[in-house]
C-alpha cells in the first residue's frame, strides 16, 4: 500500500478498493458456480455415496469452500454497500455492520464446515 500512497492512489483502499474486491469476488463466482450447477445436473440421479464419494476428492471439497467464501464475501460486500448507502443513525448502522460480518462470517464458517465434514467423513 505505500506504493500507492506513493503514486497518488490512496483512494484504493476506500470505495474504489471495495467496488474491485466486488468485482472480483464476482468474475471468480460465476466460472464456479457454472461448474457446481453443472456438477449438481450431472449428480441428479446419483446415490447419496457417489455424491459424498464426489464430494470427498480434494479437488471438488477445495472449490466448493472457494465458492462459500466467495458467496459469502461478495454478499457482504454488497449488502455492506446498502447499509452504508441507506442507514444514516451511526447506532443503527454500526450495530447491523457488526450483525453482517457477524452473520457472514457464521455461514461462511458452517458452509465450510459442512464440507469438510463430508470431506472428512464425520457425518
Amino acid at each position: 500500500m505505500r506504493i500507492l500512497n506513493f503514486l497518488g492512489l490512496s483512494i484504493l483502499k476506500g470505495a474504489l478498493g471495495h467496488w474491485w474486491h466486488q468485482r472480483l469476488t464476482a468474475i471468480c463466482i460465476i466460472p464456479l458456480s457454472l461448474w457446481f450447477m453443472a456438477s449438481l445436473v450431472s449428480h441428479l440421479r446419483s446415490d447419496h455415496e457417489t455424491v459424498v464419494t464426489w464430494i470427498s476428492s480434494p479437488f471438488v471439497s477445495i472449490l466448493m469452500v472457494f465458492l462459500v467464501c466467495g458467496i459469502f464475501y461478495h454478499a457482504k460486500l454488497g449488502v455492506q454497500v446498502v447499509i452504508e448507502d441507506y442507514v444514516h443513525t451511526r447506532r443503527s448502522k454500526s450495530f447491523l455492520l457488526i450483525a453482517l460480518n457477524t452473520g457472514a462470517l457464521a455461514g461462511a464458517l458452517a458452509g465450510v464446515l459442512s464440507i469438510f465434514s463430508v470431506t472428512f467423513g464425520i457425518i
